[in-house]
């Protein structure tokens, strides 16, 4: 089963369907066969359309910096009116792990976009939820405070308003903000009166913010002469739509108002709806099992196994540049921080290894940790080496082209030798733990660890190669110097660990 990654972004037009069909063109054309629109939902009050797609990570981070491009193009915010807050052309894009695809991950995909966006298109960007580098920008509502002209007037002056990447100026195709989040349930419902001072009562009831339910944002809105109350669920499973429904419903009858129906805008997950189904038909002892398309699914999970094991080595195998020795050696780190894991929960819960419980723990959570940053540099290996060929096809005609190819190159090839050096830290760390694992872990799965210590060492000297590729050919040799340095302490490191590693195997076997 391959990777699949949701992006929903949020675009600042719904009046002109030729608009939104160029951006979702461009989304589809640059993300190609890998990338599937799965809804596409515009509101003329709000004058927003909100995107729903997934993808492979690649395909969807190629697709959303092209509908980007394309909104910045066709979007002028200075012209720009609608019901709902907005900043930006492209407004929001959220990026949503689905399927064999992590958190870390998603917040790395929405780094590297938000960096490209604002180094080739020169459009601000802020980084939010799981993505955001402050506390403070966690929440949308408090990057999006005073929208798109109070941001044109502070971005400059006030630095907590300066953007994590590109310029401290706004053009007409404003800000975007770019992050990772759990699945977000869109959820509207529609009252009996035109008052929106009712919607925007019971909104402020209902949100978190101002005292109400944990994990609903909430506005009200005018929206077809019917106040609506627009929210957004952040945790379906702490904070159920029936619960919501419910509230909404009491609040409303305080005004003598009834709800008269609801909406989603985009799509769902199935569980939700199960909740739903739980709570208004007491369905209390309702298993997953028991809904008929789950169990096809699971018939299905042997071959999606076998496809998710097969696609990378694939990959691999084909005759294109990416991906490649780094992405490779990232993936043999990945796995041995899956291997030290492995290590550590055969050895937690055990009588005969209670003395080392805290210490398992700890490197459980050390390993995973460090698995989804190396499984997020498997992609992110492959982008690097992509942004370096894409550098060198920048024209070179005029001298200010030149420079500017020439600086767009070193650039490129710096982030490249980042990358696997990044790497090259996280399996040293791996290293580290699977030694623990090593002497203290569970003897019947000495052997795993064993085999880990060895993936990780492979791994060091795959990132090894590529960091000293990068750093033969950038201008920066103050860097190239400090990077081998690292590199070479590392690798000591490394192989003074191993030893080590070695000696106990042989001890304990």
């Amino acid at each position: 089963m391959r990777p699949l990654v949701e992006c929903v972004p949020n675009f600042s037009e719904a009046r002109r369907p030729e608009v939104v069909e160029a951006i979702v063109a461009a989304l589809q054309q640059a993300g190609g066969a890998e990338v599937r629109v799965l809804d596409v939902s515009s509101d003329t009050d709000h004058n927003r359309t909100v995107v729903t797609f997934v993808g492979s990570p690649s395909s969807a981070e190629a697709a959303m910096f092209a509908a980007i491009a394309k909104a910045a193009e066709l979007i002028n915010l200075d012209q720009h009116t609608g019901e709902h807050p907005r900043l930006g052309a492209t407004d929001v894009v959220p990026f949503i792990p689905i399927r064999d695809i992590t958190m870390p991950e998603c917040v790395a995909i929405a780094r590297r976009l938000g960096e490209r966006v604002g180094r080739e298109l020169n459009i601000p960007v802020y980084l939010y939820e799981s993505a955001a580098t402050r506390p403070e920008r966690e929440s949308l509502e408090n990057i999006r405070r005073g929208q798109y002209e109070a941001i044109k007037e502070e971005i400059a002056t006030r630095p907590e308003r300066a953007p994590d990447y590109g310029p401290l100026r706004l053009g007409p195709a404003g800000a975007v903000v770019i992050g990772a989040r759990p699945f977000l349930v869109a959820y509207n419902i529609y009252l009996n009166t035109a008052d929106v001072e009712i919607a925007k009562k019971i909104a402020k009831a209902v949100r978190h913010s101002t005292g109400g339910l944990r994990y609903v944002k909430a506005a009200g809105f005018l929206v077809e002469g019917q106040a609506q109350v627009s929210m957004n669920l952040t945790n379906f499973a702490k904070t159920p739509i029936a619960r919501v429904m419910e509230f909404v419903r009491r609040e409303a009858a305080r005004y003598g108002a009834t709800l008269t129906r609801s909406e989603l805008v985009g799509l769902i997950p199935q569980a939700a709806l199960v909740d739903a189904a739980q709570w208004y038909l007491q369905l209390d002892n309702l298993e997953a099992s028991q809904i008929l398309e789950n169990r096809l699914t699971d018939d299905t999970g042997s071959a999606e196994a076998l496809e998710r094991e097969t696609y990378f080595i694939e990959r691999l195998a084909a005759g294109t540049a990416t991906p490649g020795g780094g992405a490779a050696s990232a993936y043999s780190g990945a796995m041995a921080a899956g291997l030290v894991g492995m290590v550590a929960r055969l050895t937690l819960g055990k009588k005969k290894y209670v003395a080392v419980e805290g210490q398992m723990q700890a490197i459980l959570e050390g390993a995973d940790k460090l698995r989804a940053d190396l499984t997020a540099a498997i992609e992110a290996d492959s982008a690097a080496f992509e942004a370096v060929m894409e550098a060198f096809k920048l024209p070179k005609t005029t001298e200010e082209q030149q420079a500017e190819r020439a600086e767009a190159i070193e650039t490129a090839y710096i982030h490249a030798a980042e990358v696997p050096l990044r790497v090259a830290r996280d399996v040293v760390a791996t290293l580290d733990l699977a030694a623990i694992a090593v002497e203290k872990g569970n003897l019947n799965a000495i052997s795993d660890g064993g085999t880990a210590s060895y993936l990780a060492y492979a791994a060091l000297n795959g990132a090894g190669l590529n960091v000293r590729a990068n750093a033969g050919v950038v201008q920066d040799q103050a860097a190239a110097t400090a990077w081998l340095q690292e590199l070479a302490g590392l690798e000591a490191r490394a192989a003074e660990t191993l030893r080590a590693i070695e000696q106990v195997l042989q001890e304990r076997r």
